[in-house]
């Protein structure tokens, strides 16, 4: 597909596996009419068009040449950018940007000026961050109409529905961040905005943490709330409780994560152009407003030679990387013109990696251990220098960024500098599935798993590095393989040689202070933010969640955003009216024993969309017209999907033969909340349980209301007590299965992943 005069360029072939050729074809390559777009045309049509920026700075330079070094390193996959360059470039849309910071100001008019800006963005598929500590409190005055504020976690639903109701071009799904400072009147709403899983589905929250809040909760003192419309104190809390109740609801599930502000703001390359307020969605790209990221990530799998790092060719790609980065600014099609003028102004880029998981089994180097971070701090370092070297080569050439100055971090030492950043590690959880490298900085979740096929086959999928091992090791073997694949990790297989156990190490055997230590030695070198998962096992404390939290403060990372397995709710909390009496005269008949079932029942079938396939309610009813029992059975997810919704089914017909009133049953199910919903508005189906319930609904007609958790909390101590409560009888699940393949999810770099499909729950 190569145009006239360019027969001598791209001429390799791109070194993809199969899984990446599908995911390529799924998310990724171009139709027109009845072609597809190959995987090397992709390449091509992405080299070509970042490329084209060359001319803007030398009228005689060899476009083609360029592209042709830009299509090699993607190509050999040892460098690939963020997954909207892959998309867009060289179409009509040519939105080459994953993440945009937008700021939202105290007024009516800027509230909703943003959520029309947001609506833009999603469309154009990036994703957005606000902080909202520029809005007045709940119960503020407002004078222009005589009445009060109802505070920004009230306007952040407003965003939340916007970000709902967008699709964004079919290809990707909207994300935000919200952030509020720790010292806004509203932080303990805000904080405890998502304890009811069903809300703000759409947004990843943090707290903006500043350095006198961190003072007071290691002396336990009070801290003073701010008005952000006065600057005038507030009211005061007390720094320690603030601070126990953000672990203790990120234990509970995951939300709100913590970002460090006046870290990230004394470390800001532009302070003239203001003050950082809030990240990307997921964290590493802190934006000062209408900025964007523009993101891509070296392979480091591909840099190792003869059991070493290969330096010399990781430098190469380094400086053609920030050379690309530094093009898509120039070629990108930015959604609104203050962004366009701001992420002009800064030419920020942020070059990260993925494959580090990948590099230390290749130089057999265990993940938990001090080689391992002492190697991480020398790649980074090795990067981050070469990176900027090349930044400043490139501003010889076509001039430094405009608010350049050289006595500011990071610049010293450079008499120019093109881009005001120049590393980031971002998430990379579909391109790394392209390269068929790990995820980021991020271990291994799995080493092998189970993979659904035609038939209701499954076929162990394994790390082909561990594979490659144990041939080598002579420990390989088809039954190891298949055990590999029921347990995920090594743990409890002698089979396997105890060294390449260690070298092997999935995400929850590592102890977190060792996921903390290594999101630290990569920052250190990191001119924007570290996205890393702290992963925790489910039996996991609160105390070790403060730990990790305290610990990623004091190694100094600019945030922590930690999952601890199987910590997302199922389920709505209800806090309200006990249920009548006459339930426990049920529960009593229950005792007795299920009725009988009669040889034929009658019923109908209700389909219900899911955000795991179409699901197929059938509910029977007996002779006198009860409702009796309830079959499900789900689309195109199968696996864990299907075995769930089965097992929903027969204990609800349980309930229902044991004399239990399907109203109580309905009230249990609906509302339930997943990661995957389908749907907008009244009509959003929050999980496969809601369908259900919904479902049953509709066969009795009899509407149910239902509590859903209500919290007028006013103190710290008054939710600490109602936390307490809410903890005894919750049940936890883990991420279950690929809406869209049936395999297995991995949670990672603050999102939802398939490695077996390429969906991610953030794009």
């Amino acid at each position: 597909m190569a145009a006239e005069g360019t027969e001598k360029y791209f001429k390799n072939e791109p070194d993809l596996s199969p899984n990446s050729v599908t995911v390529l074809k799924k998310r990724y390559l171009h139709r027109n009419g009845q072609h597809t777009e190959t995987p090397k045309e992709l390449f091509i049509r992405v080299a070509k068009n970042i490329a084209m920026a060359e001319a803007k700075f030398d009228k005689s330079a060899d476009v083609n040449a360029v592209a042709d070094v830009f299509y090699n390193e993607m190509a050999s996959l040892r460098f690939l950018p963020n997954s909207p360059t892959l998309m867009n470039a060289g179409n009509a849309l040519q939105q080459l940007s994953a993440c945009f910071v937008l700021p939202v100001e105290d007024s009516l008019e800027g509230i909703f000026e943003a959520v029309k800006y947001t609506a833009m963005i999603h469309k154009s598929g990036g994703g957005t961050g606000f902080s909202f500590s520029r809005l007045r409190p709940k119960e503020d005055s407002v004078q222009t109409t005589k009445g009060v504020s109802s505070g920004p976690v009230s306007f952040m639903s407003v965003f939340d529905a916007a970000t709902e109701t967008i699709k964004q071009g079919g290809m990707r799904r909207g994300a935000n961040m919200g952030i509020l400072r720790v010292d806004h009147p509203d932080i303990m709403d805000f904080i405890y905005a998502k304890a009811d899983k069903s809300k703000l589905t759409n947004f990843n929250l943090s707290v903006g943490i500043t350095e006198p809040f961190m003072k007071s909760v290691k002396d336990g003192s009070d801290f003073d709330l701010l008005s952000p419309r006065t600057n005038a104190k507030a009211g005061s809390l007390n720094a320690r409780k603030v601070f126990n109740e953000m672990v203790r609801l990120a234990w509970e599930g995951g939300d709100p994560g913590i970002v460090f502000l006046d870290r990230i703001n004394n470390e800001n390359p532009t302070p003239a152009e203001g003050e950082i307020e809030s990240t990307n969605p997921c964290g590493e790209q802190p934006l000062l407003p209408y900025e964007s990221c523009n993101l891509g990530s070296i392979n480091l799998a591909r840099f190792v030679k003869d059991g070493a790092v290969d330096w010399s060719a990781l430098e190469k790609t380094v400086k053609i990387a920030v050379r690309f980065l530094d093009n898509v600014i120039e070629m990108n099609n930015y959604p609104i013109p203050q962004i366009d003028a701001m992420t002009k102004k800064n030419r920020k880029i942020g070059l990260g990696i993925m494959g580090w998981a990948d590099m230390l089994v290749m130089l057999g180097i265990a993940y938990d251990s001090h080689e391992a971070i002492s190697l991480a701090e020398k790649v980074m370092k090795f990067i981050r220098d070469k990176g900027r070297e090349m930044s400043a080569e490139l501003a010889e050439q076509r001039g430094s960024f405009p608010g350049f100055d050289k006595s500011v971090y990071p610049s010293k030492g450079f008499k120019a500098m093109r881009n005001a950043t120049i590393t980031t590690i971002a998430p990379t959880g579909t391109i790394s599935i392209i390269a068929g490298a790990s995820s980021g900085i991020e271990p291994y979740f799995a080493l092998a798993y189970y993979r659904n096929v035609m038939d209701n086959n499954k076929l162990p999928e394994v790390n082909p590095l561990f594979v490659e091992r144990a041939k080598a090791e002579g420990f390989y073997s088809e039954a190891l393989m298949d055990k590999l694949a029921k347990n995920g990790n090594t743990h409890d297989l002698p089979e396997v040689p105890e060294k390449w156990r260690r070298v092997f190490v999935t995400a929850h055997e590592i102890e977190p202070v060792w996921h903390v230590k290594m999101q630290a030695a990569f920052q250190k070198y990191t001119d924007n933010a570290v996205s890393k998962t702290v992963n925790f096992q489910s039996d996991a404390t609160i105390e070790d969640v403060e730990n990790a939290y305290m610990l990623a403060y004091d190694l100094g990372c600019k945030g922590i955003t930690i999952y601890r397995d199987g910590s997302r709710d199922n389920q709505v909390l209800n806090i309200g009216k006990a249920e009548p009496q006459n339930q426990a005269g049920q529960e009593a008949q229950a005792k007795t024993g299920p009725k009988a079932r009669p040889s034929v029942l009658v019923g109908k079938t209700v389909e219900m969309a899911t955000g795991c396939g179409k699901m197929y309610v059938t509910i029977n009813q007996d002779e006198e017209g009860k409702v009796f029992e309830v079959f499900t059975s789900i689309g195109k997810a199968g696996g864990c999907a299907q075995s769930q919704s089965e097992a929903i089914g027969r204990l609800i017909s349980l309930a229902l033969r044991t004399g239990i009133k399907p109203e109580f049953i309905v009230r249990q199910l609906k509302g339930i909340s997943c990661h995957m919903k389908f749907g907008f508005g009244a009509r959003t189906v929050h999980s496969c349980a809601d369908a259900v319930g919904k479902a049953l609904e509709e066969a009795i007609n009899h509407p149910v209301e239902f509590n859903v958790i209500r919290q007028d909390a006013l103190t710290v101590d008054s939710i600490l007590e109602n936390m307490n409560k809410e903890q005894e009888g919750k049940h936890h699940v883990s991420n279950g299965a690929c809406p869209e393949c049936g395999g297995p999810i991995e949670h990672v770099e603050g999102c939802n992943v398939c490695h077996s499909c390429g969906y991610s729950h953030c794009s």
